[in-house]
């Protein structure tokens, strides 16, 4: 299904749990800000229509993309009660292969370090084509996957704790 005639951050409320008390961190890439703070808006707001807390939640940036998940290790190494971390940015194809390199660097890493500390860590990085394509993605209209990152944070805190309640 061609994804340029939907809104892909619909989701439907009802099956999004209550994100009171969950401690929630973003790590945010300054590379490409235009984008990334749509994607930190669209996060923010999520999390806050679900009951998170403004005082539960941790935001911290780093310099670019490839430095989201070293920054979301740091973040989980010193912040123990902290329940899952999203990581937001943005690479956009060039003329070059950097793209693919990042782009790799980036999901391996972000998944590696969820693995290590055996909690969410979200990847909330736009890989596309064009600025233009970034922006539909950012709050333009495709959605926003800022808003999509943080209903995954929010389902998979809730998973972990859900399952835990029963051991």
């Amino acid at each position: 299904m061609a994804s340029h005639h939907q809104n892909l951050s619909d989701h439907d409320p009802n099956k999004i749990p209550s994100a009171k008390g969950m401690k929630i961190a973003l790590v945010v890439s300054e590379w490409n800000a235009e984008i990334t703070e749509g994607l930190k808006k669209g996060a923010l707001v999520t999390l806050l229509k679900y009951g998170a807390e403004e005082s539960d939640l941790l935001l911290e940036y780093v310099p670019g993309s490839y430095e989201l998940p070293l920054g979301a290790q740091f973040i989980l190494e010193s912040s123990k009660d902290i329940d899952a971390v999203i990581c937001l940015g943005c690479v956009i194809q060039g003329e070059t292969r950097h793209f693919d390199f990042v782009c790799e660097a980036v999901s391996q890493g972000v998944k590696d370090v969820g693995l290590k500390y055996n909690k969410p860590v979200i990847f909330g990085v736009l890989t596309d084509n064009t600025i233009e394509q970034s922006r539909a993605r950012s709050g333009g209209k495709l959605g926003n996957k800022g808003d999509e990152a943080a209903v995954t944070a929010i389902k998979m805190v809730d998973l972990r704790k859900s399952l835990e309640s029963r051991a």
